[in-house]
């Protein structure tokens, strides 16, 4: 049947809205009226000021709600820098990791990295009291952040201790979770997923974010993960022996979860007692709760006995349907006979798999002593810096459900901490030849200057997670020899590679002129500006970086003819031509490159002229 015409003009206040919703879901609430864009907060996504609203609606409010989305808004000055140094294979590895303050790494991978991550996980701090938690005041400049309390000067780490005495527990930590996840959201693929891990004490308060952030109709599940096999007998009231896992997708509709594999306990309850041609079996029920007359008759079993369906019951198949089952070996009367007809359901005929529960047990998804064992084994020589580190059959898991067949996903973790993501990525390869690819990122918190990880050379945390990825991944090539990517690619947050003019123009002299004529900072590489060439461009930070020479100049060839970039001097007529020969998509020059104006003309129309596809631009 054909559906009737409307027979009206669009409502376009709804599509509107609907549009809104789309882009904005932690705009949508309840009023009076049903669901209503909240258009305060409209007006502050679109926003860098505050905006006052007065307006009573049913949401989750805090102080500092509306600085934490002015927060994730503000665009950032900074960049990343490369260190080749720490990295492994950098010019063709496809993983990364990066050192700095999450919320501003985040902001840099929004062109790079929009609607690319099909899995993240974070394990954020928890707020037990005890922990540190980000304090982002966007109000305040860089020298008065340096100065607060708590914070690491020398790399502008801000971190606090967050006290449940504090008089903003809670809502420091909603302030510092909240523009992350909304910036994270942003960068997940339309089937993407976010796994995040919590305990008791905050989990009610980050579903209510999550549903604003990823919108509430996206909510796929609250995992429990057995994350003890102990108890402690002095708790106070219950012994804790779980975690929460929330999993939010970014579209409901566009992810599906793997299943599990069948476990041997399951697959063991199939049996042949009768030598069935067609393999094990288990014995199903025949009948079912809806009642249908069709489905209501007599059964005669193979010694007479009649059977009829129980009482406001009928059989799952017709009296037809009976008779095929029954001619082909299909119904099961018992060792005797005497039984009521059963099914045959043969283990050849059942999916290969489970779909996922919502509790998982230490026994499939690890613990946390295994973890610090993990840890161990890998630094013989150095005590566990982590209290309660993830072990890798927990996120192998968590990536196993949540990756696409293809199994070359990228998987994001901004909290990184050990770097279990990273080695649980590693590791899955190895398994089975899979592609994932995998950023970490993570400020480099100090290690106590007491410990043994300290006294052992790991200044922060950062250092201990990338040498634990070096660590595993020589193990996992010495134990499988598996074909697969082992580098990753080592950054670190840092201001701009730009000079700062802060000069006004009657404050110039010609020494500070002379000091401008190339308006890139004396101590950044080649490397620096590349990164922030290719931040800006929005390439992927993992995409293959070559170094060829053309007419005696270094030139970087990003994912073959993506990008070409050279930041020598004295750029001519002549390389110009050559480059044109290659006809890269983009070209980028020092605007102090040029061999003088002339040539910076010249090489602009020549570029255009032999090589028309490609956009040139200069830094």
């Amino acid at each position: 049947m054909s559906e009737n015409l409307d027979m009206q003009s669009p409502n376009w206040a709804n599509l509107n809205s609907k549009f809104i919703a789309e882009r904005f879901p932690n705009c949508v609430t309840e009023s009076a009226d049903g669901i209503k864009i909240d258009f305060d907060l409209l007006k502050q996504e679109l926003s860098n000021d505050l905006i006052e609203g007065t307006k009573e609606r049913y949401r989750l409010e805090w102080p500092g709600k509306k600085e934490a989305i002015v927060t994730a808004n503000l665009p950032t000055t900074k960049t990343l820098r490369p260190i080749r140094e720490d990295s492994v294979n950098f010019d063709n590895t496809e993983n990364i990791y990066i050192e700095g303050d999450n919320l501003e790494v985040l902001k840099l991978l929004q062109e790079s990295y929009l609607g690319k991550i099909k899995i993240i996980y974070i394990d954020p701090p928890y707020n037990t009291g005890k922990d540190f938690v980000y304090k982002d005041n966007f109000s305040k400049d860089a020298q008065d952040e340096l100065l607060e309390s708590g914070q690491k000067d020398e790399s502008n780490q801000r971190l606090v201790v967050n006290p449940e005495t504090a008089g903003r527990y809670h809502s420091d930590w909603l302030t510092m979770m909240y523009p992350r996840l909304k910036l994270a959201r942003n960068l997940l693929t339309e089937d993407g997923v976010i796994f995040m891990s919590i305990d008791d004490n905050e989990v009610h308060n980050l579903r209510k974010i999550s549903d604003e952030v990823f919108g509430e109709a996206n909510f796929i599940t609250n995992l429990i993960w057995h994350k003890k096999y102990g108890a402690a007998n002095d708790a106070k009231y219950f012994s804790d022996v779980h975690d929460h896992i929330l999993v939010y997708s970014k579209n409901r509709e566009n992810w599906r979860p793997n299943m599990f594999d069948r476990p041997d306990e399951l697959n063991a309850k199939y049996k042949n007692p009768d030598n069935d041609p067609n393999g094990v079996w288990i014995a199903t029920n025949l009948s079912v709760k809806t009642y249908s007359k069709t489905n209501d008759y007599i059964i005669t079993g193979p010694t007479g006995l009649e059977f009829s369906p129980p009482p406001s019951r009928a059989w799952v198949i017709s009296e037809a349907k009976y008779k095929v089952l029954l001619s082909e070996g299909r119904i099961t009367f018992g060792k005797d006979g005497n039984s009521r007809p059963y099914l045959k359901t043969y283990l050849s005929e059942v999916q290969n798999g489970i779909v996922p529960t919502t509790i998982w047990s230490y026994n499939d998804a690890g613990h946390n002593i295994g973890a610090k064992s993990e840890i161990r084994d890998l630094f013989s020589e150095t005590t566990v810096p982590f209290d309660t580190p993830k072990p890798t059959k927990l996120l192998s898991r968590i990536i196993s459900v949540a990756e696409s067949t293809e199994k070359k996903d990228i998987i994001l973790d901004f909290f990184s901490g050990s770097g279990t993501t990273a080695h649980s990525t590693l590791h899955l390869n190895s398994e089975d030849g899979g592609k994932r690819k995998f950023i970490m990122v993570q400020l480099p918190e100090k290690t106590e200057e007491k410990s043994e990880a300290f006294k052992a050379g790991y200044k922060n945390i950062c250092e201990i997670g990338k040498e634990r990825i070096r660590r595993a991944t020589k193990k996992i090539k010495e134990e499988s020899n598996a074909d697969i990517d082992y580098g990753f690619r080592v950054y670190r947050l840092s201001e701009s590679n730009m000079q700062d003019v802060y000069y006004k123009p009657q404050d110039y002299k010609q020494a500070s002129l002379e000091l401008f004529s190339d308006n890139v900072k004396t101590d950044r590489t080649a490397d620096d500006l590349l990164a922030q060439v290719m931040l800006d461009w929005g390439l992927p930070l993992s995409l293959k970086i070559e170094q060829v020479e053309i007419s005696g100049k270094e030139v970087f060839k990003v994912a073959e003819n993506s990008l070409f970039a050279c930041f020598d001097k004295n750029i001519d007529e002549q390389f110009a031509k050559e480059l044109a020969n290659s006809k890269p998509l983009r070209v980028v020059f020092r605007d102090a490159g040029f061999k003088d104006d002339t040539a910076k003309t010249n090489v602009k129309q020549l570029i255009k002229q032999l090589s028309p596809e490609t956009e040139m631009k200069v830094i």
